[in-house]
């Protein structure tokens, strides 16, 4: 069994029923190799040669399309997926990762703004609950860019928690072109609360 022994305890103190884990299967329904990971994986291909199944003990992950957390991303929550492909069924928008980021449990105040041009320009309106769609509540038409203040994030392409995903954690995020979305309009925001 291959292990990854690093935990990231920067949120909370380490004990046994608050280990973040994940556990990655080369097979459908849980077969073959495996690879336990409880933090952050650049490159799981590193690992196992491709997923099939994937469990979650606890806590909450994104996946990755490509290494380096790049590409699509997708979330799970705590639970058993028997096989990768059904989760295209569910709204995934790719058939293989590369690498996962553990998201920390968080209990706090929720803040973010959103502003309708790069750079913290045009527009800006900021949400401390979920927004299933910007053009309703805001007329806001565009989202580029953001400041996460407090609090975990999943922002959709579409309204109503659809289409691809993208998970922001604190921080300031200036662009979303020059991060790689380009392609993508942010319509809808959720909170990643209670649903871990």
């Amino acid at each position: 069994m291959i292990r990854d022994s690093y935990y990231n305890n920067h949120f909370i103190p380490l004990t046994f029923s608050s280990l973040q884990q994940i556990i990655f299967y080369e097979e459908r329904n849980f077969q073959g190799r495996n690879y336990e990971c409880m933090s952050d994986c650049s490159d799981i291909s590193s690992y196992l040669s491709r997923v099939g199944s994937i469990r979650v003990e606890s806590s909450c992950f994104m996946i990755y399309e490509r290494s380096g957390f790049m590409g699509n991303q997708f979330f799970l929550r705590r639970g058993e997926y028997h096989d990768i492909q059904r989760l295209m069924s569910m709204g995934m928008m790719f058939d293989n990762f590369r690498s996962c980021r553990m998201i920390p449990p968080y209990r706090g105040s929720f803040r973010m703004r959103i502003y309708e041009r790069d750079n913290f320009v045009g527009q800006m309106y900021e949400l401390m609950d979920d927004c299933d769609n910007i053009m309703e509540r805001f007329r806001m038409s565009d989202c580029q860019s953001c400041h996460v203040m407090e609090g975990h994030w999943l922002m959709y392409e579409q309204a109503h928690y659809r289409g691809r995903m993208i998970y922001f954690r604190p921080g300031e995020y200036r662009s979303f072109r020059d991060m790689g979305f380009s392609d993508m309009r942010f319509m809808s925001m959720r909170r990643i609360s209670d649903m871990c």
